[in-house]
């Protein structure tokens, strides 16, 4: 009885636990979607940084480089660039039109870039596009301040 009872629990617990996963690096708002691509970031999560970003991104960093998805993971993988803090200072900004997003504000970044230190503030435009439920980024432009 007792390993009838395993078989049947055990799936089962591994289902609700990939649920409760999914849902906890899934973000179903459009800030908690940016903020945890920000953590994703700095901790070089390139597997979280694959769900939270959609194919057709552009990414425009401020010094004018220009990536693809798979270029700018492939730059945090590889520590090509390295963010080791990444926080919102002052206000965000976040405009809906149907499942797209705008949003903008203002970040604090301290990385480097090939092993170049840098510590800077941006204003940021970022943009969503809702896929399902989740707020997938599809561009991102940055400015120094």
């Amino acid at each position: 009885m007792i390993i009838k009872l395993k078989r049947l629990y055990i799936p089962l617990l591994l289902v609700i636990g990939l649920r409760l996963n999914a849902q906890s690096i899934s973000a179903t708002s459009i800030q908690d979607s940016e903020q945890a691509r920000f953590e994703a970031q700095v901790r070089r999560d390139t597997a979280l940084l694959r769900l939270l970003i959609d194919g057709s991104l552009t990414y425009y960093h401020s010094n004018g480089l220009v990536e693809t998805k798979e270029e700018f993971i492939q730059s945090v993988g590889n520590g090509k660039i390295r963010y080791n803090k990444m926080s919102r200072t002052g206000e965000i900004n976040i405009r809906k039109y149907g499942k797209t997003a705008v949003v903008t504000g203002i970040v604090a970044v301290e990385g480097s870039l090939k092993d170049k230190p840098f510590d800077i503030s941006l204003r940021y435009t970022s943009v969503y596009l809702k896929q399902k439920k989740y707020w997938k980024l599809i561009a991102w432009q940055s400015t120094k301040l």
